[in-house]
């Protein structure tokens, strides 16, 4: 097997250097690139990049280097970047007159909320930036000889969406469980003081470790293990997993396939991450989960999570039936560039294990939770298969500080309390053309989940006049005598819609 490259800190500061003196980053790559042939890449797609990068310049060099895998010149490459260093070092292979990269190094934002966005690189196997293990073809190893189980890849879909999901506030300690090429650890170790990676694969905490030093982070380490295993004892503020949660029929694939029956593996993410978390701390992952015969999916969820004493928020983005499900991750491996009859068969070994398993579909969504210390924790499991806002992370973290509003207010509380209404949201009114009066009102947010939902007269005039000067009880009351109705029943009927307008994030409390 090759050797990964030697992360030498001072000749990794040179080679850092060299890659932002040529733009070798985000914005330099898409600036050159344009959008058409940036986001062809990130289907796997080289050719119009490749028509991009012929004029020879140094950012056009490293872009065929590292991201396409094409040789260049010695010279080119010399021009680029502090290239016999870089051969000593194993980030590059002479090839005749030419050089080759060993590794995938593509240019990353490392965006977290609040803070302006830093440069970085996520060093992965060679055609893994994205696109599975399909990206390099259906033979038994990579181009660089690697066994394919063993494969690292790079920036995909679910880690950006779970780095968009993520809590981003300061913290002491993050984890990140199951990390890969380390980019939820580039993002913890911007807000942590301290980063844990861990991971299964040695080769993955090798790629983890490249990643991170030669994106100039040093706040970090990294341990290797199962699960919480590494970590032992240990608590932190923010754990997140982007980990091997794919229900598959074996273990094929270390990156994607986590090795336990079912959705086992997320269960027990799930289970034991209240041992570990800190008081107030978060720990956010993507999960499947299996939709079993006879069986509703939220109980089985809210299962996962019964007495770990978590608050919990549980989304659904997505269900496919198990014959999408198998084809999706069947074309991640490759498998449809095999043989006919080696497709079919391992796409009857996918069907078996459903069929066996009485599995009808896989879930896809994440999940959310938080050790508030509450005696009776909050749990909301729900579908949403709608547009939402990115980066989620501050709804995220101001949905369950209203949970806590909520739990310490009870209806005369809430009735006290003065709200406002949330920014960006509207009212709409629906009804036939031309009717004196809606048949309904929708409250619609155009922020973060952007939720709507249907209010009655009482409520769309509730959110209508609420700017903070007057408790809700006194608007509560003025409304009352408006539509000539009991201002007590009214007071009575009030909190519930309170509640559900506060939860949704349509209203919030003043201070």
């Amino acid at each position: 097997m090759t050797k990964l490259p030697v992360p030498d800190p001072a000749r990794l500061a040179r080679l850092r250097e060299a890659l932002l003196a040529a733009s070798y980053t985000a914005d330099g790559c898409l600036d050159l690139l344009g959008p058409t042939a940036y986001a062809a890449l990130a289907r796997s797609e080289a050719v119009p990049a490749l028509r991009a990068t012929s004029g020879g310049t140094q950012l056009e060099t490293l872009v065929r280097l590292f991201l396409l895998q094409q040789p260049v010149p010695y010279a080119a490459a010399a021009a680029a970047l502090p290239v016999d260093e870089a051969l000593a070092d194993g980030w590059l292979l002479r090839d005749g007159a030419d050089v080759r990269a060993t590794v995938d190094v593509r240019p990353y934002a490392n965006e977290v909320a609040g803070l302006p966005s830093a440069d970085a690189w996520v060093v992965s196997d060679l055609g893994c930036s994205v696109g599975g293990a399909g990206g390099i073809g259906a033979g038994a190893t990579g181009d660089a000889g690697v066994a394919r189980r063993e494969l690292v890849l790079g920036v995909g879909g679910a880690s950006t969406t779970l780095a968009n999901l993520a809590v981003r506030r300061p913290v002491r300690a993050a984890l990140d469980l199951g990390t890969g090429s380390g980019v939820q650890a580039l993002h913890a170790a911007r807000h942590a003081q301290h980063v844990t990676a861990t991971d299964l694969n040695p080769r993955a905490l090798a790629f983890a470790r490249l990643t991170l030093a030669l994106s100039g982070f040093g706040n970090t380490e990294t341990v290797e293990g199962s699960l919480f295993e590494p970590v032992g004892e240990r608590k932190f503020d923010l754990i997140v997993s982007n980990p091997p949660f794919v229900i598959s029929p074996g273990s094929r694939f270390v990156y994607r396939d986590g090795g336990m029956a079912g959705d086992d593996l997320c269960r027990s993410l799930v289970r034991g991450a209240a041992q570990h978390l800190e008081p107030g701390g978060y720990c956010q992952l993507l999960a499947n989960w299996q939709h079993v015969k006879g069986e509703d999916w939220h109980d089985r969820l809210a299962g996962w999570v019964a007495g770990t004493g978590l608050d919990a928020w549980v989304v659904q983005r997505e269900v496919q039936d198990v014959a999408q499900y198998a084809e999706l991750w069947l074309r991640d491996g490759g498998d449809h560039l095999t043989t006919p009859v080696d497709y079919q068969a391992r796409y009857n070994a996918w069907l078996d294990a459903f069929e066996a398993a009485q599995v009808e579909g896989i879930g896809f969504g994440w999940i959310t939770l938080r050790a508030a210390g509450a005696d009776r924790p909050t749990v909301r499991i729900e579908e949403w298969p709608h547009p939402i806002e990115q980066p989620l992370g501050p709804h995220i973290e101001q949905w369950f500080a209203r949970q806590d509003f909520l739990r310490t207010h009870d209806d005369a509380a809430l009735l006290a309390a003065r709200y406002t209404l949330a920014d960006e949201v509207v009212q709409e009114q629906v009804g036939a053309p031309g009717a004196e009066d809606p048949e309904h009102v929708v409250l619609r947010h155009n922020r973060g989940m952007r939720r709507a939902t249907k209010v009655d007269t009482v409520g769309a005039g509730f959110a209508g006049v609420c700017d903070g000067t007057l408790a809700a009880g006194e608007i509560v009351d003025a409304i009352a005598q408006l539509l000539g109705e009991d201002r007590v029943l009214l007071r009575d009927r009030v909190p519930e819609s309170l509640r559900m307008l506060v939860e949704q994030g349509f209203i919030e409390a003043v201070g």
